[in-house]
């Protein structure tokens, strides 16, 4: 199964990084496009001054990683495709011309069911997607978030309960399965 990765899953980290880490065991083929990955190091920003150089390696890690998980959006798609969002007409595009089978995104109001059938996709929250992973190979799913938990706890130098690390990562359901 080809998924989209939007940039609002690509951003925050834990997410980002359980995604992967469930993704390299093959549960997935994550694509994106240079425009997604644009959007990611400018959302960065937020974290503070170093946040976009902070998010451009990680990017460039993502580079060595996925070699061929970066797509192009053709033009013309671009032209003939309508979202209530224009600003995400180019992730519908992106996620044609790699041909996805579905994009994993927060944003489900910007990207309507029906006009996503129009197309042969559909959407899906990371949340869910990674419970069902979770279902159906839960140590799969168990050792990508064990790995960004341990992560999580170095770097803060201090416990951190998982349930409230993955409800803060937006993965809420994930968390009470795990937790």
């Amino acid at each position: 199964m080809r998924l989209l990765l939007d940039a609002c899953v690509l951003f925050p980290t834990v997410q980002r990084e359980i995604l992967l880490g469930v993704a390299k065991t093959g549960a997935f083929t994550p694509i994106w496009s240079e425009r997604l990955l644009e959007e990611w190091a400018r959302a960065a920003r937020k974290i503070g001054p170093t946040g976009e150089l902070q998010a451009r390696a990680e990017i460039a890690l993502l580079r060595v990683d996925w070699p061929d998980a970066c797509v192009v959006a053709k033009d013309g798609d671009l032209a003939r495709l309508w979202l209530p969002d224009p600003g995400d007409i180019h992730v519908l595009a992106a996620a044609i011309s790699g041909s996805a089978d579905k994009i994993v995104t927060v944003n489900a109001k910007d990207f309507p069911r029906h006009i996503l059938a129009e197309e042969g996709l559909d959407r899906i929250a990371p949340d869910e997607l990674l419970y069902g992973c979770w279902l159906e190979s839960p140590e799969v799913v168990d050792h990508a978030v064990a790995k960004v938990h341990e992560t999580a706890v170095d770097m803060a130098g201090e416990a951190i309960d998982l349930r409230a690390l993955l409800k803060r990562a937006r993965l809420p359901k994930l968390g009470k399965a795990l937790g």
